[in-house]
């Protein structure tokens, strides 16, 4: 997660700014909601008016029978009054909380896609749990404003705006020494405004840091059991949860504090305007039901800033979460989609690939080099291995093939196109790559296998599955290949899953095929068959390898041995083991001394079809 003083400060509710994109496709809902808004809030101004009349006319007719018509009719008024406020208030919700809840899904959309498109290097600072958070938490409080608590502001302040007019044009004197009262108490309540603010948006940051925990553990609950650290776990949730209780006390004894102020404060000074108002009725200057009047206009106008001073803590916790989502938005991938793509030219056997004079670090590690002047091409249908230790830079390879990440320095190209200058979406159409952690998603074997091709027919994805030696297995879960395979195909063996993402592999049928530790965490009979996939796949096609396992690479086209970032040997497995070096000591630990024994047949991977 980025550092909270890289974060920029939110400055008032003008933040909610930012969901204006969102607002304007619905522009005339907005105004449909407006127009109910304004109604309702009319009509129960019109309430107060009504009242007078009742008083100061229903109340005056000499004979009983003219008063009992009068009266009729009076309360007639008052109860259309309340219908119109009843139906239009409706109204106004529905519109309101539809446009809540459609600018929510819109905004919850845009971020989710926004972030489907970052390269790794955004999620080597912002962790996934933050992203959930955000997703979840902070959208849900922009709904609450926009669908709940924005509508009520803006109702409370047309009446409230309504009744101090009102309030002005019946009393101008009293009201006057009333609106001075009222900015003594508009001072305080914005240094108590801009503290919840900050509060509000450092709550949101520890929840934040508690789903960001909840996230990486529960992804990972077998190593933690494993590890019997069920309770160290529990424990670090707890301290995470009881920072953000801490937080979320302070903000909300600040603005019990502030919401308090206000009240208190707006109650007393329109208590000295009904004082002022008493006193005029008692020395006749206005009547009984000018009081009365005065009264509810009194009430509305107080209700109205009673209810703002709540709202407006929501809607600085709102423009905190708005804050946080915009930076989602604004963020940049540095791996941009070129302004004019160059086409890719077709292939018959697969794709070449060349690196050249290639230098790259991650972002999170500027003064390490993953690969310095890296200089490799492959020609369409070789089989090409990359082996070396750890940190050596094979993986940094694929990275760059697919685009993840751009080069410092040098060039990367697939069939001739540099990959800055190609469209992201062709160049990875172009590539298959197999992991070594093989992802299975939450769904059936078969859109398992189809996600390496979504309009792929039923009958392909069956065909893709015999040739990755899955179908016999899959054929024989429960459901077949409509089976549910569990989060991360938790039903599924570790070879099992393997082949399932070959066949996805294949399904795909790409013309550059990688292959990144794709049998290191199998057993012997796993790996026999997931060799026997990987060869089938590897059929008219150029093939890169990632392996520790040298036994599996022993008969591709060439082996490239790496070390620090760089290529320190070329060649086929005996050419190496008999020029010595980095190569011949990593054969001699796998095979022994004489380095002579090669792995079994059904374990090595063919050289591409010449």
């Amino acid at each position: 997660m980025p550092e909270e003083t890289s974060r920029p400060a939110a400055k008032s509710p003008r933040s909610l700014s930012g969901l204006l994109p969102f607002v304007r496709p619905y522009r005339g809902i907005v105004a449909l909601a407006g127009v109910f808004l304004v109604l309702a809030a009319a009509s129960t101004l019109a309430f107060p008016v009504a009242l007078k009349q009742l008083i100061d006319q229903g109340l005056v007719a000499a004979d009983p029978g003219q008063q009992l018509m009068a009266l009729r009719g009076h309360f007639l008024a008052l109860f259309g009054v309340a219908l119109a406020l009843g139906v239009f208030s409706a109204l106004r919700f529905y519109t309101v909380s539809w446009l809540g809840e459609r600018i929510t899904a819109d905004l919850r959309n845009a971020v989710y896609g926004h972030v489907l498109r970052q390269s790794p290097e955004f999620f080597e600072s912002t962790r996934t749990g933050e992203v959930l958070s955000r997703l979840t938490t902070d959208t849900t409080l922009v709904q609450t404003v926009v669908g709940s608590s924005l509508s009520m502001g803006l109702r409370n302040v047309v009446m409230g705006a309504g009744a101090l007019i009102a309030l002005i044009v019946t009393n101008p004197w009293v009201m006057t020494q009333v609106l001075g009262l009222l900015v003594l108490v508009v001072l305080p309540s914005l240094y108590f405004g801009r503290r919840v603010r900050k509060l509000s948006r450092a709550s949101q940051d520890r929840v934040a840091d508690s789903s960001a925990i909840a996230a990486e553990v529960l992804g990972e609950i077998p190593v933690v059991q494993s590890h019997v650290q069920e309770s160290r776990e529990a424990a670090r949730f707890d301290r995470s949860t009881e920072e953000a209780f801490a937080t979320a006390r302070r903000r909300t004894t600040v603005r019990a504090v502030l919401v308090g102020f206000m009240i208190t404060a707006t109650f007393g000074a329109l208590l000295w305007g009904l004082y002022q108002g008493t006193q005029a009725v008692i020395e006749g200057r206005i009547s009984a039901g000018h009081l009365g009047q005065t009264v509810v206009f009194v009430i509305i106008f107080v209700g109205a800033v009673a209810v703002l001073s709540e709202i407006y803590g929501d809607l600085l916790r709102a423009a905190g979460a708005t804050e946080r989502l915009m930076e989602l938005l604004a963020a940049t991938s540095p791996v941009a989609e070129p302004a004019r793509p160059v086409a890719l030219p077709p292939v018959q056997r697969g794709s070449s690939v060349a690196l050249q004079g290639v230098s790259f670090h991650y972002p999170s590690r500027p003064k390490t080099p993953a690969l310095a002047d890296f200089s490799l091409s492959v020609r369409a249908g070789e089989t090409v291995a990359l082996v070396g230790p750890s940190g050596a830079g094979k993986s940094t390879v694929f990275q760059l093939l697919l685009r993840f990440y751009d080069a410092q320095s040098g060039s990367v190209q697939v069939d001739g196109v540099p990959v800055r200058d190609a469209s992201l979406a062709a160049l990875r159409g172009r590539i298959g790559l197999v992991p070594q952690d093989s992802t299975v998603f939450s769904t059936s074997a078969l859109e398992n296998i189809r996600y390496g091709r979504p309009e792929a027919s039923d009958a392909e994805v069956h065909a893709a599955a015999k040739a990755a030696f899955a179908d016999d297995f899959i054929r024989a879960l429960p459901e077949g290949y409509d089976t549910y395979l569990g989060e991360r195909g938790v039903r599924l063996s570790g070879g099992q899953r393997q082949r399932i993402a070959i066949a996805r592999a294949m399904l795909k049928n790409p013309p550059l095929l990688l292959l990144d530790e794709a049998t290191s965490a199998l057993d012997a009979e796993s790996e026999r068959v997931v060799q026997q996939a990987l060869e089938a796949a590897m059929n008219d096609r150029t093939t890169l390898v990632i392996a520790h396992r040298l036994a599996t690479v022993l008969k591709a086209d060439r082996i490239v041995v790496m070390d620090a970032g760089r290529i320190v040997d070329i060649g086929t497995h005996a050419e190496l083991v008999a020029r010595g070096g980095l190569y011949a000591r990593l054969a001699a630990m796998q095979f022994g001394a004489d380095d002579a024994a090669p792995a079994p047949p059904e374990t090595l991977l063919a050289p591409a079809a010449s």
